[in-house]
């Protein structure tokens, strides 16, 4: 998907402010905060607050270093042609605005120090799904040489849409009474509408204006994680 027809605020935003700035930073703080001390909406932004907080500055020194954009030009999409980004109905033909983008985000702090979070969104890209991967370390020690001289990463993915669910990727030890060590990539898959036998799962919209209506505030921003996402803008 473009901007479909979107050329007169999505120009002036970009991805970084359009999706960085707000929802992958957010999506970025909950998976990354320790947990509160409980559920109230203070208790989770404080924390959110303090992911914020340590997020590594990107600055002019490091930023080819940790950042990737670009734009989208003609092709095909569903069978059908498409126009880039610069052709668009309304374009500003000289605009630098970036369609895609791509960062590598470090957070300073004792819990995931040395670890990399790599945040990624764009226009028209192959697939239309919005998804956190975490991949875990790869053991130091490899025991199955025998049969795969490198070990994939087990990773565990969360699905936020289209069908929300969680799955499980592991590499398995294939049954039997042999000495072998067959190994086998496996996926363990929870999709929320299959298992909770629910025909219309609400989407984000539909349970933010709930809550607003309900008054409660927790998955809402707070002025100061505003005023933190804006500075990484």
């Amino acid at each position: 998907m473009g901007i479909e027809g979107r050329w007169g605020y999505f120009d002036q935003a970009g991805q970084m402010r359009d999706m960085i700035q707000n929802h992958l930073l957010q999506i970025l703080c909950m998976i990354a905060m320790s947990p509160p001390s409980d559920l109230s909406a203070d208790s989770i932004r404080d924390e959110k607050v303090k992911v914020l907080k340590s997020l590594r500055r990107i600055d002019r020194s490091n930023v080819r270093e940790k950042t990737v954009r670009g734009q989208y030009t003609a092709g095909f999409a569903q069978g059908k042609k498409v126009p880039g980004y610069l052709e668009e109905e309304g374009a500003n033909k000289t605009s630098n605005t970036e369609t895609f983008v791509a960062i590598r985000v470090d957070i300073d702090n004792w819990r995931w120090a040395g670890v990399p979070f790599y945040l990624r969104t764009g226009k028209r890209l192959p697939t239309k799904c919005s998804e956190v991967v975490v991949y875990f370390k790869t053991p130091e020690l490899n025991l199955f040489k025998e049969t795969w001289q490198e070990l994939p990463q087990n990773k565990l993915t969360i699905r936020l849409q289209p069908d929300e669910g969680v799955d499980i990727q592991v590499l398995n030890k294939v049954p039997g009474l042999d000495h072998k060590h067959n190994l086998q990539i496996t996926k363990l898959d929870l999709s929320y509408s299959e298992t909770f036998n629910q025909t219309h799962l609400a989407d984000a919209y539909e349970r933010l204006l709930l809550e607003t209506m309900r008054g409660i505030q927790a998955l809402f921003v707070r002025r100061d994680e505003v005023r933190r996402g804006v500075e990484m803008g």
